[in-house]
């Protein structure tokens, strides 16, 4: 390079000092730096829960869950995860929560022969007791689009059909923002969920229009933060690795 253009390089180069250093507002980039507020660290470790995590089952401990009924827990646990007993009832978290971030591992048995449908592998997270993600044994297994796995029951159908075979764990990964009601009871703000299926994006910001039913149009009872619950649906569906964040 000749010595003209190497100094109108460096010229260039010192332009946005130079404007700096001259007092122009507009090329000072220190008036968009925000440093207030700094986001607090949370450790995310590989193939764990977030540190500022509430783990609801290790594995082993089952005191952050009871009964539907209330007393200990009626499903077994063996080998890191718990599972449903067939005839028992379902299990709710002790703590109540409101909005959330839920990291939920679910397997369906390997057992499939004479069921089919929603009579294979049926479970089911409800969001505060009320709101169903389904867990249903989806891989080849045909049934209403707007009750397969990773539906919100019989409201909104999954993007896509995420599941893997029976027998192999799954994951989902969920947002949850609750309903919000105003003072008198009016619905101030409609529930919404985004999910992930085994990674895959399968609920988008979904909005719920009430609560979860078998049968009939869904809607809003008035309600606070509530437990999540696990569904007992007559199949050895298993969980492991639970825990949530309070958003």
């Amino acid at each position: 390079m000749t010595r003209p253009l190497l100094m109108a390089a460096c010229l260039l180069a010192a332009a946005p000092a130079f404007a700096q250093s001259s007092g122009d507002p507009a090329r000072d980039p220190t008036r968009t730096e925000v440093w207030t507020h700094v986001p607090a660290v949370v450790a995310t470790p590989v193939g764990g829960a977030p540190s500022d995590a509430i783990v609801l089952f290790d594995g082993k401990d089952t005191s952050a869950w009871e009964s539907e009924q209330g007393g200990r827990v009626p499903w077994t646990v063996a080998d890191g995860a718990m599972t449903v007993v067939p005839g028992s009832k379902g299990i709710r978290t002790t703590q109540k929560f409101c909005d959330i971030q839920l990291h939920v591992e679910w397997r369906t048995p390997t057992q499939t022969q004479g069921f089919d449908g929603q009579h294979r592998g049926n479970s089911g997270i409800f969001l505060q007791e009320v709101y169903e993600l389904q867990v249903l044994d989806s891989y080849n297994n045909p049934t209403y689009p707007n009750g397969q796995a990773a539906s919100l029951y019989k409201q909104a159908i999954p993007l896509v059909n995420a599941s893997r075979a029976p027998g192999q764990w799954q994951a989902y990964d969920i947002i949850w923002k609750a309903p919000r009601f105003s003072a008198g009871g009016g619905l101030t703000s409609p529930a919404r969920i985004t999910v992930l299926h085994n990674g895959v994006l399968v609920q988008d910001d979904t909005v719920l229009s009430g609560k979860t039913e078998y049968i009939g149009a869904p809607s809003y009872p008035v309600h606070g933060c509530a437990p999540i619950y696990l569904q007992e649906h007559d199949s050895k569906v298993s969980y492991r690795n639970i825990w949530v964040r309070a958003l």
